[in-house]
C-alpha cells in the first residue's frame, strides 16, 4: 500500500502487473509513517466467522456509498502478473484538508466474495497512522491495495474511517479471466479463491510433487539479476518479481528433481549466489545474495577495460558448461545481456557441444525497442539451442512446460540426455 503525496503523473503508466509489485512501501510527504500491513482476517468467533463492529459490519452489507469521510475510489482490475496469479486492488485518494489536524489513525476493511463456488467471504484490514498536517497543505493522499484472486467475479465491499469514525465506503464488482489463447495456462490461484497479496519475494517455497524417474532431471540456471534498463541504479521490483518468478516456475516443474544456480550480475560482473545439486532452490539464500549487490556503480577498473562484460561472461560460460557437472540442461535467464563486444565464435569453439541442451529465458518487456539477439543469445543459437522471448505469463508458462517436454524427448534409451543432445549438435 501506498500513501503519498502526487505531484504529477507519468506520460504513460507503467504496465499494471509491474504497478503491482513496485506498490508495496508507504510514503507520506516527507515523514515516515507507522504502518500495519494489510492482514487477511480470519475467524475467531463461533464457527470461525469474523468478528466486525457492528457499525462497519453493516455498512458493508447495505451497499449504500457513504462519504462522510471525503474520497473517491477506483477499482483496479485484476490483471495476470508472472507469478501466474491475479492482482486485483484499489485506489483511494483523499483531500490533505480533509486529514488536516492533529495525528490521524486510518482503518481500511474490506470483504471479497466469490460470486461462484463455495462463496465464502474474505476479509482484510489495513491500519496506519497519519501525522499531523497542516490546515493549509493542499493535494491529494493517496492509498493502494491489493489483493490476490483465481478466475471468477468477486464482489468487493470496502470502507475507509478515521479516529472521529468519518466514513467513505464504496463497492464493486470485478472479474479475473483469462482470454481464450491463454486458457491452458496454470494459474497459482484455484478459481474462485481469494489470496493475500504476496509482498515478499524470497519465500521459502513449498516441496513440489515430483514426477520419480529411474534418472530424475537436473537442471542448471545461471540467471543474471539486472535491470531492464542498463543504465537504471536500481533492480526495480518489477523486474525483481519477474526474474524470481521465472525461477519460481523452474522449480516447480515436476520433471525436474535437482537444481543448480549461478546467479550473477554482468555490470557487477561478479556471481553473487551458487547453490549445487540441491532437491529445491534456496530463496531466503539467493535473497540474501541479492541484497549484497551494488545495482549502479562500476569498479573503475571494468571502465577501463571496455571487454571486460564479454570476458566475465566468456569466463563463466567456459566455467559452468565445460566443468565436470554434467547437468540434462542448462538453462540461462534474464534481460538482454548486451555488452561492448560479442562472445568470441573461437571461445565457442573452444568449448565444444556441451553436451546437453541449452536454452535462454530472455526476459524482455518491450522486445520491439530490443530486437536483436544479445550475447547469451548468441552464444544459445551457436550450440543450437533454444531461446524464448519472456514479455508475457503466458510466455514464462509456455517456456518452462516446452523446455521440460524437449529435454524429456532427448532421452535416449539409457535414461541419459547427453548422448541425445550431442548428436543433435552433430547434425
Amino acid at each position: 500500500m501506498r500513501l503519498g503525496r502526487r505531484v504529477g503523473r507519468p506520460r504513460a503508466r507503467l504496465k499494471m502487473a509491474e504497478r503491482i509489485m513496485g506498490l508495496m512501501a508507504v510514503v507520506l510527504m516527507l515523514c515516515p509513517v507507522a504502518l500495519w500491513p494489510q492482514v487477511m482476517m480470519t475467524g475467531a468467533g463461533p464457527g470461525g466467522t469474523v468478528q466486525l463492529y457492528s457499525s462497519d459490519e453493516v455498512i458493508l452489507e447495505i451497499r449504500d456509498p457513504r462519504r462522510d469521510l471525503p474520497c473517491v475510489v477506483n477499482p483496479i482490475d485484476p490483471v495476470l502478473g508472472f507469478d501466474l496469479r491475479f492482482h486485483g486492488g484499489y485506489e483511494v485518494k483523499i483531500p490533505f484538508r480533509e486529514l488536516a489536524g492533529p495525528e490521524n489513525l486510518l482503518t481500511v476493511l474490506f470483504r471479497i466474495t466469490p460470486a461462484e463456488g463455495a462463496a465464502t467471504p474474505v476479509f482484510f484490514f489495513q491500519r496506519f497512522h497519519v501525522p499531523q498536517i497542516e490546515e493549509d497543505t493542499r493535494g491529494e493522499a493517496t492509498l493502494e491495495g491489493f489483493f490476490d484472486v483465481g478466475e471468477g467475479t468477486y464482489q468487493v465491499d470496502w470502507l475507509i474511517r478515521d479516529r472521529t469514525e468519518r466514513v467513505c465506503s464504496s463497492y464493486w464488482t470485478t472479474t479475473a479471466a483469462l482470454p481464450g489463447k491463454d486458457r491452458d495456462v496454470r494459474l497459482t490461484v484455484s478459481p474462485n479463491q481469494v489470496a493475500q497479496a504476496q509482498s515478499e519475494y524470497f519465500w521459502e517455497e513449498p516441496p513440489v510433487s515430483r514426477v520419480i524417474e529411474e534418472k530424475p532431471l537436473s537442471v542448471k540456471v545461471l540467471v543474471n539479476f539486472a535491470p531492464q534498463k542498463e543504465d537504471s541504479a536500481v533492480l526495480e521490483p518489477w523486474d525483481k518479481g519477474a526474474l524470481v518468478s521465472i525461477l519460481r516456475s523452474i522449480s516447480r516443474q515436476p520433471q525436474f528433481a535437482s537444481f543448480s544456480l549461478v546467479a550473477f550480475n554482468l555490470r557487477e560482473q561478479r556471481v553473487f549466489y551458487r547453490q549445487a545439486n540441491a532437491d529445491r532452490i534456496d530463496f531466503p539464500g539467493l535473497g540474501e545474495g541479492l541484497d549484497t549487490l551494488k545495482f549502479g556503480t562500476v569498479r573503475y577498473e571494468f571502465l577501463a577495460k571496455k571487454d571486460s562484460e564479454t570476458q566475465f561472461l566468456s569466463r563463466l560460460i567456459r566455467e559452468e558448461l565445460g566443468g565436470p557437472s554434467r547437468p540434462d540442461a542448462v538453462i540461462f535467464a534474464g534481460p538482454k545481456t548486451l555488452v561492448e563486444r560479442k562472445l568470441p565464435e573461437s571461445a565457442l569453439r573452444e568449448l565444444g557441444a556441451p553436451g546437453f541442451p541449452v536454452f535462454y529465458m530472455n526476459y524482455n518487456l518491450y522486445p520491439q525497442s530490443v530486437p536483436w539477439r544479445d550475447a547469451i543469445g548468441n552464444a544459445v543459437k551457436y550450440w543450437k539451442g533454444v531461446e524464448y522471448t519472456i514479455s508475457k505469463p503466458r510466455d514464462l508458462w509456455f517456456a518452462v512446460a516446452d523446455i521440460a517436454s524437449k529435454i524429456m524427448k532427448l532421452r535416449g534409451a539409457d535414461g541419459s540426455v547427453q548422448a541425445a543432445q550431442r548428436r543433435t549438435f552433430r547434425q
